[in-house]
This record gives structure tokens, sequence and C-alpha cells, in this order.
């Protein structure tokens, strides 16, 4: 593969990923800004710059999904790059506040290329356990990023303005492609090409709903993103407003990013021993816990001290990075003769169905975090609730058999 090393491989596809992330994370302390920039009134429209960028993201993964497994992989790539460009100008020029969350939902089609494409390869390139320790390589590296984001955009804005973030964005996914371009060949072979048909997405779509625990699991997959998605789009608001601690909210959100980090590495350490229901049903019953524990405690419109807060919220996000991986991988378990279709509507649906929930709970978060807390008490019970459906038909079919 053009004298290229494996090392190399993991690093380009970390970077692939991290396009996404950057443009997700890097943008989160200069909210406020572009709000003003753009004339907002309501200070909590601004969460809808961060929560429609994911509704692109689902949109695009349908689309490019199929494609690849007809015209390869590094052609969907650059085809979901120009829609970027596009976006990110879009963003950049706009005065209108309706064209920014136009070009974030571009942003998001357009970033759904790299993203989904970046998994695909390291599919195509190796299988088994082998392919499992890749990915796994490639999420750690690439959890890097929210830790690191959120302070660089903190300091373009310092030194230039909001608008350099996406600028810098641009910049540094225009030296990926480069990358790209240069050093990775085409990884899906001639062989296994499938000519582009919509009839191919048609029964792979009815075939996906039939299988009942690959639509339960994708659900949980929505409700668990949408959880965490609240949290993503109303950090600013939360830590800079409410606390009064925007100089330290990149430090803060940083260290909760880790939180999330140590959990996945903990999980591919745990995983093989104790199997994925097993580690799901844990992280479920703790992440309703720890919500349940916050309310019963802090039940007044008063927020708990800022260490206290963000030791929950540690807590909180330690349980989901269990859930993330183990959610999306037991959906795609019995989908593995419709993978290609499957692993895009397994995306679709949970991203999608993420943005309104997000969305909804979000314009409650004003002066307090509690109904953020509820919100994740909500979408976790509704989540245990259909994961032991789920687990007792199971059951019975066992025994059955």
């Amino acid at each position: 593969m053009k004298n290229r090393s494996q090392a190399e491989f993991v690093v380009l596809m970390a970077a692939l990923m991290s396009i996404v992330a950057l443009s997700i994370d890097a943008v989160l302390p200069a909210l406020p800004n572009i709000g003003d920039h753009l004339s907002v009134t309501d200070p909590s429209n601004n969460q809808k710059i961060i929560t429609m960028i994911f509704l692109g993201l689902g949109m695009g993964q349908l689309v490019f999904g199929p494609l690849s497994d007809s015209f390869g992989r590094k052609p969907i790539v650059y085809m979901g790059f120009v829609v970027f460009i596009i976006a990110s100008i879009i963003c950049i020029t706009t005065k209108s506040f309706e064209m920014m969350i136009f070009g974030r939902i571009l942003q998001g089609i357009g970033l759904a290329s790299p993203r989904t494409m970046c998994i695909a390869m390291v599919r195509d390139s190796y299988s088994g356990d082998y392919m499992a320790k890749i990915l796994s390589i490639v999420v750690m590296i690439f959890i890097l990023v929210p830790v690191i984001a959120p302070t660089l955009g903190q300091l373009l804005m310092v030194y230039f303005s909001w608008k350099s973030i996406f600028i810098f964005t641009l910049g540094f996914g225009v030296i990926v492609m480069l990358w790209f371009w240069l050093r990775q060949e085409e990884t899906l072979k001639e062989k296994y090409k499938i000519p582009y048909r919509l009839s191919i997405f048609k029964t792979g779509a009815i075939e996906f709903f039939k299988i009942r625990s690959a639509v339960i699991y994708t659900i949980l997959s929505g409700l668990i993103t949408g959880s965490f998605m609240v949290y993503l789009s109303t950090s600013q608001q939360i830590f800079e407003n409410q606390y009064g601690l925007a100089e330290e909210f990149p430090l803060i959100f940083a260290s909760l990013a880790i939180s999330v980090g140590l959990a996945t590495f903990f999980n591919s350490q745990l995983v093989i021993k104790y199997g994925m229901r097993r580690i799901v049903h844990t992280a479920m019953l703790s992440f309703v816990s720890i919500s349940l524990i916050f309310l019963l405690i802090f039940n007044s419109q008063l927020n708990p001290p800022i260490e206290i807060l963000v030791g929950f919220f540690a807590l909180q996000f330690f349980t989901i990075g269990f859930l993330f991986g183990n959610l999306r991988a037991l959906a795609m378990e019995p989908m593995g003769h419709i993978a290609g279709v499957g692993s895009a509507l397994n995306g679709f649906i949970s991203t999608v169905m993420a943005v309104p929930i997000a969305d909804f709970i979000g314009g409650f978060v004003k002066d307090s975090v509690i109904p953020l807390f509820a919100g994740f008490l909500v979408c976790g019970m509704i989540s245990l609730l259909l994961f032991y459906s789920n687990s007792n038909r199971v059951t019975k079919l066992l025994k059955q058999i």
C-alpha cells in the first residue's frame, strides 16, 4: 500500500474521523459569539449549531454507505469532502442563523463520508479480532480530539474570531485529504463491488426492520446518544453562563472527555471476558442510578457546587463509554448478511432520534442542570425497559430450543 506502515494507516484513519470531532467540539466556546453575530435572541437556540450537524451525519450515512459498496471508498471520501468545503464556506460567510443551521447540516452530510469510510476501510483491510484491535486504537486516538478541541477553539477566538475556527477546521481537512490522496490506496477490491441499484437498499431495509433485536439496540443507541448530545449542546451554556467558568470551560470539557476515553479503554479489556450484553446491562443500571441519585439529592432548582457536578458528569459519561460501541455491535450482530445497509440504517436512525431528544431536553436547560439529569433518567429508564423486553424474548426462544 504505497509503502505505508500499519501505524500510518491507523493515524490516517483517526485523522479522518477527527475532522468530525473538530467540527463539533472546537465550535463549543464560540456559540455565544456566533449567536450574537447572527442576532440570536434566545441563547438556547445556539444549541442547534451543535445538534444540527448530527442530523446531517445521520442523513449522510444513508447516502455514502451504499454508494461506497458500488464505487469504492476513496471517491466517496472525496465527494463528501467537497460537500464539507461548500458547507464550511456557507458557515463562514452567512449573516443568517437559518443559513448557519443549513450550513451545519450540510457539514454533517459531508463529514458522514470520512466517518463512515474510515470504518469501512478498516473492515476491508483487516478481519476478526485484529480488526477490532485496529478499530480500538483508531478510536483511542480519536478520543484525544475532544480533549484539545475546545481549548483550540477558544485560543483561535482570542487571537482572531469565531470564523477562524471554521477556517482552521477546513484547513486541517485539506491537509488530511492530501495525505489520504497521496498515501492511501483503494481498499475495496473490484470483485467485491456491488452494482448500484435502489432495490438493494429497499430489500436491506425491509430485512433490517424484521430483525427485532437490531431495531431495539438501534433505538437504545438513539436514546443514549440523545442523552449525551444534550450535554454536548448545553455544556457551554452550563459552565459559562450558569457557573461563570468561561476560561475553565475547555479544561472541564477535556477532563470529562477523558472519562469517556477511559471507559472505552476498559471496555476493550473487559468485553471478551464478560460479554457485551452483561456490560451493557450493568452500564445502563449505573446510568439510571447516577441520574436518580443526583435528582434525589439536588431536587431544588439550585445547582450543586461545580466539583460535585463534574464528579456526577464524570461517572455518567464513564457509563456511556461502555454503551456506545457495545450497543452498535449488538445491533450489527444479527446483520452480517446486510452489513452495509444495516450499518447505514443503524447510524441514521440512532442519530436522527438523538437530535430531537437533545433539542427538546436542551430547551429546558436554562438556569439549572436539573432538566439535564431528568432527561438522563427518562432516556435511561426507557432504554432499560427496552433492553429487558428484548432479553426476555431471547430467553423464551432459548427455552423453546
